[in-house]
């Protein structure tokens, strides 16, 4: 996730933990600038002021269909699955054999996973009640498939058949194997039940099991969870897309044959995307787009819209090279920064949030009669004013994207990119 990718200009030394190396001399800068606008929208709408005033389309969808906000965490996974392309491609130049590029893959996907354990019990450290599933679990599981078959191969025709056969497989799955205890979906459930499906089914059996043996797992929605084990299936299939787009990017200039032009790459990734899109669309119609289940139709859908994404970025900025421009310094800066410490910036905004949940304050009382948390304080004092509205919860979570992004820009200044 923080890999960095490839461009023409020369990158700055990186410091990764306690070791100093040099980072690769070129990196693809849309990469980087669409990387830090899905991480800062990340942010943005995992926090808004008040959960109960939001704008629709900076709140996930209730089940089936999708808003702004379900299109997120595809996207950074999309990225995920582009930059493990550039940077194999990188680290195998330099001479990096592949068992020790395994070993690295291994080290880096549990050291994510300890993060976000580590997150998850922060303050109480209430082991009984940790949550195993999560974005950056599904983040660690999803790189290390994704990078141990890109080991493998890299043809894009072999990870595109192994993209298919996991959305096929996922579809048959949630279609045609009945529920325990519920029956057949469509002939005795709903498709897609809430909780009556295959997916919910599993990862209640799973968290059940747990608590039994080692005492510990919990479901975030009690009884389903929108990262669970079974829905990671199409999730891998989201990244292997975006690595799939990074080695049409690598084509440009003959680093993969045939050789393209980068106008030939532009008009690649946005015809590709509105096929993806339009395909996501069609299955729509058996399959619903879900992005809790994250069925094979979101996966399509979500893998259009980044690929849409990612061509507008590439013609904005490796072809006009709009970021060489003054206004377009000034556009592209932030998400440059935000984007070099993607994981740094996730990691802050989570313990800032906790910390002022944290906070409270016993001769101060919410509207639920309990005390008030800093962050309930800052909003109603400072945001609201005694009136919540979604326009105040947006400018919340803009104050809080804000914050954020400190850290980040500190790391910058020092130009320091943080790979965990």
């Amino acid at each position: 996730m923080s890999d960095r990718s490839t461009t023409t200009t020369t990158a700055p030394t990186t410091r990764v933990l306690s070791t100093t190396t040099t980072a690769p001399s070129t990196r693809v800068l849309s990469i980087d600038v669409l990387r830090g606008i899905t991480i800062a929208f990340m942010i943005l709408v995992n926090d808004p002021g008040d959960s109960a005033h939001t704008y629709a389309q900076l709140d996930h969808a209730k089940w089936n269909g999708w808003t702004l906000t379900d299109l997120v965490f595809p996207s950074f996974l999309f990225i995920v699955g582009a930059s493990i392309i550039l940077s194999l491609h990188s680290r195998i130049q330099r001479g990096d054999s592949r068992r020790a590029l395994a070993v690295h893959m291994v080290r880096r996907s549990v050291t994510i996973f300890v993060v976000a354990m580590i997150l998850n019990l922060i303050p109480y450290f209430r082991f009984t009640h940790l949550r195993l599933y999560g974005v950056l679990s599904r983040i660690a599981l999803c790189y290390l498939c994704v990078g141990l078959i890109c080991l493998v191969t890299q043809s894009a025709r072999k990870l595109l058949a192994i993209v298919a056969v996991l959305l096929i497989s996922y579809w048959m799955l949630m279609r045609f194997v009945p529920v325990p205890g519920f029956g057949l979906p469509v002939r005795d459930i709903p498709l897609l039940d809430p909780d009556l499906n295959l997916a919910a089914w599993i990862d209640r059996g799973v968290m059940g099991f747990l608590q039994r043996t080692i005492h510990t797992g919990v479901l975030y929605e009690k009884t389903r969870d929108p990262e669970g084990l079974l829905s990671t299936i199409p999730a891998i299939a989201t990244t292997l897309l975006g690595s799939v787009a990074a080695l049409w990017l690598r084509r440009v200039d003959g680093k993969i044959m045939p050789a393209i032009s980068k106008t030939q790459c532009a008009l690649g990734l946005l015809l590709t995307g509105l096929l993806s899109l339009s395909a996501g669309l069609f299955w729509n119609l058996w399959f619903p787009i879900n992005k809790k289940l994250w069925t094979s139709s979101y996966v399509l859908f979500a893998a259009g819209c980044s690929l849409l994404g990612l061509a507008v970025c590439y013609w904005l900025i490796d072809i006009r090279r709009f970021h060489e421009t003054k206004l377009g310094s000034w556009l592209t800066w932030p998400w440059l920064v935000f984007g070099s410490n993607a994981i740094v910036a996730y990691v802050v905004a989570a313990l800032v949030e906790k910390t002022l949940f944290l906070i409270t304050s016993s001769s101060t009382l919410g509207p639920n009669s309990k005390p008030l948390t800093a962050w309930g304080w800052i909003y109603s004092h400072i945001f609201a004013r005694g009136h919540s509205t979604e326009l105040a919860s947006l400018a919340f979570s803009l104050c809080f994207v804000a914050v954020c992004f400190i850290p980040n820009w500190l790391l910058w200044r020092k130009r320091i990119f943080v790979k965990v």
